[in-house]
């Protein structure tokens, strides 16, 4: 019953040519990675179009549900257009696909709600921000980002989880200062009963905030896609402390993540009691995201 938290298919039709260069890359690099394992090469470019491919790599790769992150950006080129995209293709097995999408929340406080019932509308079950690639501090709603608030206080109140990006990005153009997890304490703070997931844990820079940040707030919770597996104890050295407030992700395909199933191994193989690897791999997620 293991759910991966953190996966990107997205509509890459959309990216702009210095993003499609990087995920093409990365793309290459992973076939590599995967030949020289003798693992079967996987078509992303079928898998981002074709949910029932994309079903049956899961069930090669162990994992039963997937939460599909998708979010608005100029950076990379990604519009509002990426929630219809995202719960079109969740609507192929809702039980095992999670659509994740966003709202600019740079924008005028009226469009933001309109932006919010629309993905209501469309069955979103979790909100995306990133801060590094949507230029602005998690916490911006202090600083007059109006949206942002909204956003917030929205998904609060309608249960809804929100994963804020932490830690740094490799796209052009990404702004790190930005990605700091400590913004994301004023957030905890304000909003209370809002299910706050920090994305990839801050890495490579701020692991031990956001360690400090999940031990503080009952409403925080780390993702731990990522970062590579056999570096996740050095990351994370009392993670079983957290266990049960820790949810796996691959953030498969992304840079450096060439199989989920791989992924996926590597973290069963770490030295961490059975009832750990149970919250991390499952539990916490199904406390986290519910099932339909």
């Amino acid at each position: 019953m293991i759910t991966d938290c953190h996966i990107h298919i997205q509509p890459w039709r959309q990216l702009r040519p210095d993003a499609l260069a990087l995920m093409r890359q990365s793309d290459q690099k992973r076939q590599a990675v995967l030949a020289d394992a003798g693992a079967p090469a996987v078509d992303l470019a079928a898998l981002m179009d074709d949910p029932a491919a994309f079903l049956a790599y899961l069930d090669r790769s162990g994992v039963e549900r997937a939460v599909l992150i998708n979010y608005t950006s100029e950076l990379l080129g990604f519009t509002a257009e990426v929630n219809d995209f995202v719960a079109r293709y969740c609507a192929a097995d809702p039980q095992r696909l999670i659509p994740c999408g966003s709202v600019p929340p740079r924008g005028e406080p009226e469009a933001v709600r309109r932006g919010l019932d629309h993905l209501l509308h469309l069955g979103i079950r979790m909100i995306k921000i990133h801060p590094p690639h949507q230029n602005l501090h998690a916490n911006d709603y202090l600083r007059g980002v109006e949206g942002l608030r909204i956003i917030y206080a929205t998904a609060e109140r309608e249960g809804l989880p929100v994963m804020v990006h932490t830690g740094t990005s490799v796209f052009p153009g990404a702004r790190n200062r930005f990605g700091h997890p400590l913004d994301c304490d004023d957030v905890a703070v304000d909003f209370p009963r809002l299910k706050l997931l920090l994305a990839h844990g801050g890495r490579p820079l701020w692991m031990d905030e956001a360690f400090f940040l999940v031990r503080r707030h009952p409403n925080v919770y780390l993702d731990i896609s990522g970062i590579p597996p056999r570096g996740l104890l050095d990351a994370f050295p009392r993670l079983e402390e957290i266990a049960d407030k820790t949810l796996f992700g691959s953030d498969w395909p992304g840079p450096g993540v060439p199989d989920i199933g791989m992924n996926l191994r590597q973290i069963q193989a770490l030295p961490l009691a059975q009832k750990a690897q149970q919250a991390i791999l499952s539990g916490t997620a199904d406390r986290v995201l519910g099932r339909p």
